[in-house]
């Protein structure tokens, strides 16, 4: 199998929930994300704004942002993105993507990413949507992320290696049934 078949293997189990399903699954992806931020103690969190296929994280963005944990999200730059403060009001762009307004790059350590990936084979390195943005990125900025966590809606995984060097490799893979580490693949 080759990673665009895996893809698209994955994005029809996508298809085929229900609106009620994918809320259950993204409140369950939420609350078990913000059990691990707060394990990890992050203060600096990457996330992204959700499209319609992937975990609704739009309460855990409130949620951090009370309590004061610095939120950046990506700024489509090109063919990659940058890194800017979340902040409102958000834009539809390109691919239908939400943005905040422009602003200054951030460079500063970050102590975890959440990463949406449609799955992963055995190397636990994403397959994403094929654009390429987060290899981009992680290729430049990967060595100031200390944690990458992976969300997903379906545990959609190849037991054959189909990723690339290249692809962002990840700490730990949430789905609403498991999270999965990186060594074992195994629920944890």
């Amino acid at each position: 199998m080759d990673k665009k078949r895996f893809r698209s293997l994955c994005m029809e189990q996508l298809k085929q929930s229900n609106s009620i399903m994918n809320y259950r699954a993204d409140k369950m992806v939420e609350a078990k994300l913000y059990k691990l931020i707060k394990e990890a103690k992050a203060r600096v969190v990457m996330l992204y704004i959700p499209l319609k296929i992937e975990i609704n994280i739009f309460n855990l963005i409130i949620q951090l942002r009370k309590e004061k944990i610095t939120l950046l999200v990506p700024f489509m730059v090109g063919k990659s993105f940058r890194l800017v403060k979340y902040r409102l009001p958000l834009k539809v762009k390109k691919f239908g993507v939400k943005e905040p307004n422009i602003s200054n790059n951030f460079y500063k350590k970050i102590d975890l990413a959440i990463v949406p990936i449609i799955g992963t084979d055995t190397t636990f390195r994403r397959v994403g949507f094929g654009r390429g943005f987060y290899d981009r990125f992680f290729e430049e900025h990967g060595d100031e992320i200390e944690k990458v966590f992976f969300v997903g809606r379906k545990s959609c995984i190849c037991s054959e290696v189909i990723t690339d060097d290249y692809d962002v490799e990840g700490n730990l893979y949430i789905t609403p049934k498991r999270v999965f580490n990186k060594k074992t693949l195994t629920k944890i």
